[in-house]
């Protein structure tokens, strides 16, 4: 599989995924039990209490981290086959560019490493900087960018090699509220565009209910699934859709299930 290829049945496959660390102090268990099947295309967004493993899950989603126990599939293959096919791109929470490498040469790294042509590494860089409204941008360097232009580089980057799945883990968390709300209509905007399947991991819950098609809700340590909200807003979501009355609905619903998942053992 090259990267880019696209097969049949759900991006990610998870049957009773267990993750247990060890520790000096003893085992740290992170995941418990998960089950979730991803379509392709969908849009969704792990929401939690700080340490319950969304972060985890989607390391272990990445082949970042193996599972203790359980079955996971990206693709349909193991995910470490996944990793070396090059079946997604990650985005982290910090931008990660290189001060020394211009917004193009950033974007343009893991293309090197993966050995495309000069001509291809520039047309897929000019390609997705104006996917993500930073044409004309590629020649400065990152300190001469805005935390959320910074942001904007580093999904192009992951968008580069042209990767069916993106992972995204709370990159928007450090912006403040104008720019993380400018930000998700970005994402909303571009995964409609590309058709990607996307996979984020966020604090927010006004983010989650925006941005997603469904929702994971997970527990406290060790990290379970309490509830998988399927999103009934519309395609179209200008950011006043914050005030309608699905919108709070779900929202609530997530709430709920954040404070239920305590309960737990």
């Amino acid at each position: 599989m090259t990267a880019g290829s696209v097969t049949t049945g759900p991006v990610v496959a998870a049957r009773g995924v267990d993750l247990t660390f060890p520790t000096s102090d003893g085992p740290v268990h992170a995941l418990k039990g998960v089950d979730l099947t991803i379509a392709r295309g969908e849009f969704v967004s792990f929401i939690g209490p700080s340490g319950c493993g969304k972060t985890t899950l989607l390391r272990c989603i990445a082949a970042l981290e193996a599972p203790t126990s359980g079955s996971l599939l990206v693709n349909g293959m193991p995910a470490d086959d996944a990793r070396r096919a090059r079946a997604y791109g990650y985005v982290f929470q910090a931008p990660g560019l290189y001060p020394w490498r211009t917004i193009a040469a950033n974007i343009a790294l893991p293309l090197e490493i993966m050995g495309f042509s000069r001509a291809e590494r520039q047309a897929r860089t000019a390609r997705v900087l104006d996917l993500v409204d930073l044409a004309g941008f590629g020649g400065k360097y990152p300190w001469q960018l805005s935390g959320g232009m910074q942001q904007r580089a580093s999904i192009a980057r992951a968008l580069s090699f042209d990767a069916d799945l993106l992972l995204m883990d709370e990159p928007f968390g450090a912006l403040d509220e104008i720019v993380r709300d400018r930000l998700n209509e970005a994402l909303r905007a571009l995964w409609a565009q590309t058709g990607k399947t996307m996979l984020f991991v966020t604090h927010s819950i006004p983010e989650a209910v925006y941005l997603s098609t469904r929702i994971v809700v997970m527990s406290p340590r060790p990290g379970r699934i309490i509830d998988i909200i399927d999103s009934p807003l519309p395609a179209e979501r200008p950011l006043e859709i914050r005030d309608s009355a699905d919108f709070i609905a779900v929202a609530h619903r997530v709430r709920e299930g954040l404070r239920a998942g305590h309960s737990y053992d």
